[in-house]
């Protein structure tokens, strides 16, 4: 079986940034991907520069775009109001999330006139009929969360409040987004959960991430990635490791993958490559 895939980008904040995310999009769109999605910085730095590349992708090329949307930085009315924005310039679907709070400012507060929390932001959109809202998901423990158990109640509690979906951290073996999977659906959660693939750019950058969201790093990864850096095959084994990951999850019943890119195509691509995904040929390309 063939998956269906999903990317995710992020906004760029420079000039050379924003010709990489041009390049990207134009790497990976004739994959005909369900959807692609635009994410946030922290504290909501890139509202501005979201709201444009949610925009630009979409007319661009053709392609569905679900725009992140947090609770940090900001009050309900001026959330609501991006949301119209948004629906205003085409875009049906929303990554709803708490998002993280600005550098330096310790735990998460809300605004004082702000949505408390994500259930809180999902009821309001779905609420207006606009949107399909996605919510986040994670297989493993949230450094916030007491245990797994209070991951799942949460993830019940956005499903229950209106998200259609929800994309998870990501994770580095399939076994981990199974248990998630089984353990969901014993909670009654019937909602789609799509598992977020992150292409590992570079070893060093990779634990970083997983550090930060509670990734557990296997043993046995962090010896093969010694080898690779090594011998100079990082990017190699990246991509093959990918893959396989991506193959167990497809044959284990996954039916959507979603690609974290790092506004980085060429691993995705080719592990998309690899997994029997064609490009899209246009007929007026073709001589």
């Amino acid at each position: 079986m063939t998956p269906r895939i999903s990317f995710e980008f992020f906004p760029p904040q420079t000039l050379d940034a924003s010709f990489r995310l041009w390049e990207t999009a134009q790497s990976l769109a004739p994959l005909r991907p369900s959807f692609v999605s635009v994410t946030y910085g922290a504290g909501g730095t890139t509202r501005k520069l979201t709201h444009e590349a949610v925009g630009a992708i979409g007319q661009n090329f053709g392609l569905s775009v679900a725009a992140h949307l947090t609770c940090v930085e900001a009050s309900k009315a001026e959330t609501l109001e991006i949301a119209e924005a948004y629906a205003a310039a085409g875009v049906t679907e929303i990554v709803a999330l708490r998002g993280d709070p600005p550098k330096g400012a310790g735990a998460f507060r809300p605004h004082p006139e702000g949505f408390r929390d994500t259930v809180e932001l999902v009821e309001a959109l779905a609420s207006t009929g606009k949107f399909k809202v996605r919510v986040g998901a994670y297989p493993e423990r949230h450094p916030e969360a007491a245990d797994t158990a209070a991951d799942i109640l949460w993830l019940k509690r956005k499903i229950d409040a209106g998200a259609t979906s929800a994309i998870t951290q990501f994770f580095f073996e399939a076994e981990t987004f199974f248990r998630f999977r089984d353990a969901c659906e014993k909670a009654g959660i019937d909602a789609p959960i799509i598992p977020g693939i992150l292409p590992i750019q570079t070893w060093d950058g990779a634990k970083r991430f997983a550090r930060r969201c509670g990734a557990h790093i296997p043993g046995w990864l962090e010896e093969a990635y010694a080898h690779a850096v090594r011998d100079g095959h990082e990017a190699l084994l990246s991509t093959a490791l990918a893959t396989e990951l991506c193959d167990d999850l497809v044959q284990g019943g996954v039916e959507d993958l979603h690609f974290y890119t790092l506004n980085r195509p060429q691993m995705t691509r080719d592990v998309c490559f690899a997994l029997g995904l064609a490009p899209e040929v246009s007929l007026q390309n073709v001589a």
